[in-house]
C-alpha cells in the first residue's frame, strides 16, 4: 500500500463512517479496486479508531456529563432531579436518573452488538463485494422506512423524554449488530433502530455515535493480534496518512450529518445507495 492509497482510504473512511452509507463496505470496495485484498482487518479498525477520536472530541460535553453521572452513581453522591439543569449539551443526561438509564442502555446495547460482532467476524472474510452491494440496498431500505416511521411519530406530537428504555436498547443493539456486516451502515442501522424504538431523531443521532465508542474499542482489542502482520504488510507511513485524513474528514462529516439528522433527511442517502448497490451487483465480481 502506498502513502497516497492510505491517505485516500482514510478520506473514504472519514466520509463513510458517519454518513449512513457503510464505511466498511466502501473500504472493502476501494481495497478491491486498488488490488489490496490482503489488507488485514486491523487496518480498517485503525481508521475507525481515528474517526472514533473525532466522535469523542465532537461529543465530549455529552460524554463528560455521562461520566460525571456515572461517578456520582457509583459513589452514591447523586443529585436530585431539580439540581441538574437540562441543557443542549447533555440531552442524554439532563438528570442523574435519565443519565443512569442512558449508561445502562449503552452497556446493554454494547453487549448485544459484541455478541453479534463475535459471530459476524467469522463471516466477514468470506463475504464478497456482491454482499457489500446487497448491504447498500438493505441500508437504503432501513433509512427510508425509519424516515417514514419518524415522520408519523412526529405528527403525533413530542413525547417527554424519560430515558432510553431496555426495549429500545435491545432494538438498537440488534440493529448495530447487523451494522457490523460490510455494506450495512453501522450509523444508519443504529439510528434506524433508535427511530424504530420511538427515540426522537436528535437523541437517536447522539446515542448512535456515543454507543459506537465502546463498539469500536472492542473491535480494536479483538484484532490486536494482527498488529505485527499489519505493520509488516502495510508499513507505518500509509497507516499514519490514513489515520490523519480519516480523523480530519470524519470530524467534518459528523458535523454535517448531525445537521441532516435534525432536519429528518436521512432518506437522502438512499438516492446514492440504491443505484450504487444495483450497479455493483450487476458489474462487480
Amino acid at each position: 500500500m502506498t502513502v497516497l492509497q492510505g491517505f485516500l482510504l482514510g478520506i473514504l473512511q472519514g466520509v463513510a463512517e458517519f454518513l449512513p452509507i457503510s464505511s466498511s463496505g466502501h473500504l472493502a470496495l476501494a481495497q478491491s479496486l486498488f488490488g489490496l485484498e490482503d489488507v488485514p482487518l486491523l487496518y480498517d479498525i485503525f481508521l475507525h479508531m481515528a474517526t472514533l477520536l473525532a466522535v469523542t472530541i465532537y461529543f465530549w460535553p455529552k460524554i463528560w456529563a455521562l461520566l460525571k453521572c456515572f461517578g456520582r452513581w457509583i459513589t452514591k453522591k447523586q443529585k436530585s432531579d431539580n439540581q441538574v439543569q437540562i441543557s443542549e449539551n447533555d440531552l442524554l443526561c439532563p438528570t442523574d436518573k435519565i443519565g443512569q438509564k442512558t449508561i445502562i442502555a449503552i452497556i446493554l446495547t454494547t453487549a448485544i452488538t459484541g455478541a453479534f460482532g463475535i459471530f459476524t467476524s467469522k463471516l466477514i472474510p468470506d463475504l464478497g463485494v456482491k454482499f457489500v452491494c446487497g448491504g447498500f440496498l438493505v441500508t437504503s431500505a432501513l433509512l427510508i422506512i425509519s424516515s417514514i416511521m419518524e415522520k408519523r411519530q412526529s405528527a403525533k406530537g413530542p413525547n417527554e423524554f424519560t430515558g432510553i428504555s431496555i426495549k429500545q436498547s435491545i432494538i438498537i443493539g440488534i440493529m448495530q449488530g447487523f451494522g457490523t456486516l460490510p455494506g450495512i451502515s453501522r450509523s444508519g442501522s443504529t439510528i434506524a433502530g433508535a427511530l424504530f424504538g420511538g427515540v426522537n431523531r436528535s437523541l437517536a443521532g447522539e446515542f448512535s455515535f456515543i454507543v459506537s465508542i465502546p463498539a469500536i474499542l472492542g473491535a480494536f482489542i479483538l484484532e490486536l493480534k494482527d498488529l505485527g502482520q499489519m505493520s509488516s504488510s502495510i508499513g507505518a507511513a500509509p497507516i499514519i496518512a490514513g489515520c490523519i485524513s480519516s480523523f480530519a474528514v470524519g470530524y467534518f462529516s459528523l458535523s454535517v450529518l448531525m445537521k441532516i439528522i435534525k432536519k429528518g433527511k436521512l432518506q437522502w442517502f438512499a438516492a446514492y445507495l440504491i443505484p450504487a448497490g444495483i450497479l455493483g451487483l450487476i458489474f462487480l465480481k
